[in-house]
Order: C-alpha cells, then sequence, then structure tokens
C-alpha cells in the first residue's frame, strides 16, 4: 500500500467475519439507494446489469440467467422498470421474436447521481493499494462471487449445501 501502513495479519475467520459486514452495509445501502430511486433492489441490480452491457443489449432471457431469476420473473422485472421509465424494450434486428433492453438516459443519470459520491470514495480507497495488491483483490472478488454465483444456482435447484 502506498501511503497506509501495512494492516497486521489477519485469520480466515477475521476476514469473513469483515466480508459479512461489508455486505450487511451494502445490502442495507443498496436498499435505500432503490427506495430512493422508486425501485426495489431486485429492480434496481437488473438495471444495473442493463447498464452494464452497454450498447450490447441484454435479452430478457440474458437478464433472466445474470439475475438467476426465471424468465417469468423478468418479465415482471422489466414490466415495473419500463413503467418507471428506467427501460425500453427494442425489437432484436436478428431475430423478432425477441426483444432487447435499453437503458433511459434520463434514468442513467439518476442512478449515476446516487451512486457518484459512495463510487469515488471507494475509488479513493482502492488508490491505497498498489497495482498488484488490486490484482489480489480483484482476484479474491471475483473468484468470490463465482463462489456465490454457484451457491444461489445450487439454491435455485434446492440442492442444499454439502460440506466439502
Amino acid at each position: 500500500m502506498h501511503g497506509t501502513p501495512r494492516p497486521p495479519a489477519a485469520t480466515p475467520a477475521q476476514a469473513l467475519s469483515a466480508m459479512d459486514h461489508l455486505i450487511a452495509a451494502h445490502v442495507i445501502g443498496q436498499q435505500e439507494l432503490a427506495r430512493r430511486l422508486g425501485l426495489n433492489v431486485t429492480d434496481l441490480t437488473c438495471f444495473g446489469f442493463v447498464l452494464e452491457a452497454g450498447e450490447d443489449l441484454l435479452t430478457a432471457g440474458d437478464l433472466a440467467a445474470r439475475a438467476h431469476v426465471t424468465t417469468g420473473a423478468v418479465t415482471g422485472i422489466l414490466n415495473r422498470l419500463e413503467r418507471a421509465g428506467y427501460v425500453s424494450r427494442r425489437p432484436d434486428p436478428t431475430d423478432r421474436r425477441r426483444v432487447r433492453v435499453a437503458a433511459v438516459p434520463s434514468a442513467v443519470t439518476r442512478v449515476e447521481a446516487v451512486y457518484v459520491g459512495h463510487y469515488k470514495r471507494l475509488t479513493a480507497l482502492f488508490s491505497d493499494y498498489s497495482p498488484e495488491e488490486l490484482a489480489i483483490i480483484t482476484d479474491w472478488f471475483t473468484r468470490a462471487t463465482d463462489l456465490a454465483h454457484e451457491y444461489l444456482e445450487k439454491l435455485n435447484r434446492n440442492d442444499p449445501d454439502e460440506e466439502c
């Protein structure tokens, strides 16, 4: 880390506790941000996936897969997002049976406005770490996200998690 002293060594239990605290803070924060935007957390998360896709517009099926919900559930999500002015549906140029989902520019501006301060603070925090340390942090986030998705898939299949 550049200007910050190295933290003391930690145990896996301490890291797990710190992660749990981070997740709890972000869940509560997401609920508050969603409330301020007139959405629920799932709808806001799906809008985030639409934003992340950018010009490569997602289909409803793509969105269902990313959100780990059924296509029926994603239809309800898209209906709510469309009614609230967050997305529009566009015909798929290669398959007229499908639609693609586009973010409404004014909604992008509204969402970015509520996140900008927090993301600036997080970016400043990341700047305390070297590129090598950021690579480790990024690797951990990526691998932990993969584990979370695997576990969510098991839950969706009603397949209880066995201990390894």
